[in-house]
């Protein structure tokens, strides 16, 4: 026996008409590439992302094709998340920061047939122009007309708008079509596509915007640090609109000082982005103080969060950290890490030390771990397997690739390569992802766990640890250490702060100090090109 409720169909439009209808007033705020702040409301952007839609089609867009978008966190890129899924159309976010391969392959892979490019990335893009077919219009964003190109068929956004009208019936009408789709960052081989639909970026929506999650609502306003480009921007975009919470995109701004200021006169309620950029804010935060009271979580994915900097923002700052985990193939939400009832007695340490986890699955996530043989592992917070999950907005397959059983169990959990145990409560620690594990001796050594530690001494900015071979142990931890600025670091130092905080064969055999260490498209540690930099003698050990 069936229900008796209503078909009614769960498309991203429906977000976008409740927040015209409900929330017309609330304000998006765009700092715009001049350092001036735009400002409209959601009633104007419902006008302007209906004219967008129709503008789509009249460029010959058919359900399912793919719309590249090449920008920064801007209205234009917040328009563009709806108009697109609501032309039927798929929004697929191009990464600014892959490698100029990576990128081609991407647009060529996904068949993108319109590109809108930020004016200021066309240099970036025109570099691998050439090598891409399948586009046949480019829409420049925040362009000057006497900007210059050797792209064809251009287009500007706003003429684009003028030339059409808001009498526009979405196309989105079956909850199941695709409307997103993010690469992953393709540390190894060519990136993977993950192909949301309508369903399950709007269960997503719903489950980011629980009070046990993220728990966004009408009186926050929110800050997506975390490029749109990176996973639909943790889907940020579509928790403001279906909460009715003001947004603030940063632009092009993403250095320490611009954000703070907006924190500050914007009165930002929750922020989020990852780890380096909230080091970079750390640092400008103590330099130059501001009012960070408005703040009532400070997000943190990506990678994990060091727990000393947790305990720095806040004990010193008084900023609630709220750890996150989630990968692109999760739309990309899995776990929260927020103090719950029983924490309520532990003391400051251990709270920090909670809030350094990755926290629990939040509704609409199942999390199991498992060892080498499959068999599933309990929740005892000593046993240590792969992290697997599964959900309705986790992916079943990546788009194009009908083989690729290595990611997905026979039982249909997706293998997230993540390393990790869990508590009788179901919180998540990830120790480690399968390829950064360091195997000693047959023991194996947490590089995540090393590189927290190594982090918490106060004149150390970064660390990164990799695996070396070793003659008599097989593999032995190197760790790649940035130092503070003004801040002289010796690997003795090292040494003696972390003899008590680390299990003796932990202890790297070298520490090798660098200005910078290399960082993904997404703002990871690289450990792919760590390791390349040690097999070419660039990392001596």
């Amino acid at each position: 026996m069936h229900g008796l409720m209503m078909d009614y169909q769960l498309t991203m439009d429906r977000i976008l008409e409740h927040a015209n209808r409900m929330f017309p007033h609330k304000q998006i705020t765009t700092l715009q590439p001049d350092g001036s702040r735009h400002r409209y409301n959601y009633a104007e952007a419902y006008t302007r992302i209906k004219r967008l839609a129709k503008a789509l089609v009249n460029l010959g867009i058919q359900p399912g094709d793919r719309v590249g978008t090449f920008a920064w966190n801007n209205y234009q890129h917040f328009e563009l998340y709806f108009a697109i899924p609501g032309a039927g159309a798929v929004c697929h976010t191009l990464n600014i920061r892959l490698f100029p391969e990576q990128l081609a392959y991407i647009v060529d892979h996904a068949e993108d047939q319109i590109v809108f490019i930020e004016a200021s990335l066309l240099p970036l893009y025109e570099r691998i122009a050439h090598q891409i077919s399948c586009v046949k219009h480019y829409v420049l964003i925040n362009a000057p007309r006497t900007i210059e190109t050797r792209l064809r068929n251009v287009l500007h956004y706003e003429d684009l708008l003028a030339d059409a009208d808001e009498d526009f019936a979405w196309r989105s009408t079956d909850e199941r079509m695709a409307m997103g789709m993010c690469y992953t960052s393709g540390t190894t081989g060519n990136p993977k596509g993950a192909l949301y639909s309508h369903r399950s970026m709007y269960l997503h929506t719903i489950g980011e915007n629980q009070a046990a999650a993220l728990g966004i609502v009408e009186s926050d306003v929110v800050l997506p640090v975390v490029p749109q480009f990176h996973a639909m921007a943790w889907g940020l975009p579509y928790a403001c609109a279906m909460s009715g919470a003001d947004l603030v995109m940063p632009g092009m701004h993403l250095q320490p000082a611009p954000l703070a200021r907006l924190i500050a006169e914007e009165r930002v309620t929750v922020a989020g982005g990852v780890p380096t950029i909230w080091m970079g804010l750390y640092q400008e935060l103590k330099q130059n103080p501001r009012d960070l009271s408005s703040l009532r979580a400070l997000v943190v994915g990506g990678s994990a969060m060091p727990r000393s900097l947790i305990e720095a923002y806040e004990r010193e700052l008084g900023v609630n950290v709220l750890h996150a985990w989630g990968m692109t193939e999760l739309s990309p939400l899995g776990t929260v890490s927020i103090l719950q009832k029983h924490h309520q007695n532990l003391s400051d340490k251990e709270k920090w030390d909670v809030k350094a986890r990755q926290g629990y699955a939040i509704a609409g996530v199942e999390m199991r771990i498992v060892d080498d043989s499959g068999r599933e592992l309990p929740w005892d917070n000593k046993s240590v397997g792969e992290l697997q999950v599964r959900g309705p907005w986790i992916i079943r397959q990546y788009f194009k690739r009908e083989h690729s059983e290595d990611q997905f169990t026979a039982d249909g959990w997706f293998r997230t390569g993540d390393v990790c145990t869990i508590d009788p409560y179901g919180y998540m620690t990830i120790t480690d992802r399968t390829k950064d594990l360091v195997k000693s001796g047959g023991e194996w050594i947490s590089s995540v766990e090393l590189e927290n530690a190594i982090m918490g001494h106060p004149d150390v900015l970064e660390a990164a640890v990799i695996a070396i071979p070793d003659d008599r142990w097989l593999e032995r931890p190197l760790a790649v250490v940035v130092a503070r600025p003004g801040a002289t670091l010796a690997q003795e130092q090292l040494r003696t702060y972390l003899q008590d905080k680390i299990a003796k064969f932990w202890m790297p055999d070298h520490f090798v100090f660098v200005p910078e260490i290399p960082k993904t498209s997404v703002g990871k540690f690289s450990k792919t090109t760590l390791r390349q930099m040690y097999g070419e003698g660039r990392l001596s050990a």
